[in-house]
């Protein structure tokens, strides 16, 4: 995610201790296993002191996907964070860019993406002056047109939800269902932030319902009974029975993201890496 995420809210316990006392991720999921990835702006203190570590011990964990947001990655060497993932074995279907850096330089967008041998571009974060009823509409136009755009180079594109498209209702309708509405299904994806979606009171599996197909991607981060967030399996959240409709979905990537991850990072995410295998097993 982008630095100018939301709010902060409010690991290392011994995982076979904690995962055999977690009903939720014992279900067994029919859908087949895809690789498991992890959303860079988790270990985005890690990253950007020390970017090719970080992805060597990412690859250590288990990950094989890797999906660049904050960090300071946009202004890195690309053609070197490619090189340390093509040696350690990880890729990266997709990256965030952010809205203004899109208007700015869809040409700079796209070069990042094929350096680093992203599939898709996902829109991660609208600030708040994009979110007016008068604002909001030509937003998703110009998704729709840089979609169309990015299309023609074979790069796909996305949204990315936190829970203000389904809280904030410019002019009476929610900014998701203006989305929904006026953007392209054929062009404009949604990668799914599950944790984001329940905070805003939404189903995942009713917008999945909804959306057959194009959902590109989920962000699988757990949530506490009080609202916090929390390492894959440590919470509240039943994955087991979202990913029952993988097949509906069209998900083709799992991303693990806490935004909250605590220092030292590296046993948070070794958590939810063994709590989201145990998932898809």
């Amino acid at each position: 995610m982008m630095i100018s995420r939301r709010r902060w809210m409010a690991g290392g316990a011994a995982l076979a201790t904690t995962l055999a006392a977690r009903p939720l991720i014992a279900a067994t999921v029919t859908a087949p296993a895809r690789p498991i990835g992890l959303q860079l702006y988790t270990v985005r203190e890690l990253f950007s002191r020390d970017p090719m570590g970080t992805l060597e011990q990412i690859a250590a964990i288990g990950y094989r996907e890797v999906e660049f947001g904050g960090g300071g990655y946009d202004t890195m060497d690309h053609a070197a964070l490619r090189a340390t993932m093509d040696r350690t074995g990880l890729t990266s279907p997709s990256i965030h860019v952010g809205y203004e850096a899109m208007e700015a330089d869809l040409d700079g967008a796209v070069a990042m993406a094929q350096t680093l041998g992203a599939d898709t571009i996902i829109m991660p974060w609208m600030g708040e002056a994009h979110r007016t009823a008068e604002a909001w509409p030509v937003a998703v136009a110009n998704f729709n047109r840089w979609a169309e755009q990015l299309s023609k180079v074979g790069i796909g594109f996305g949204y990315h939800n936190h829970d203000f498209e389904f809280t904030e209702k410019p002019g009476g309708r929610s900014l998701f269902d203006t989305l929904v509405a006026e953007s392209d299904p054929q062009l404009v994806q949604i990668e799914l932030d599950l944790y984001w979606a329940i905070a805003a009171g939404e189903d995942p599996k009713a917008i999945i319902a909804r959306l057959p197909g194009r959902i590109y991607a989920y962000h699988v981060k757990d949530r506490t009974a009080a609202g916090e967030m929390t390492s894959v399996g440590e919470g509240t959240i039943d994955f087991a029975d979202i990913f029952a409709l993988n097949t509906e979905a069209g998900v083709k990537h799992f991303y693990v993201e806490n935004d909250q991850s605590p220092a030292p990072y590296l046993p948070d995410i070794r958590t939810s890496f063994a709590a989201l295998s145990r998932l898809r097993a």
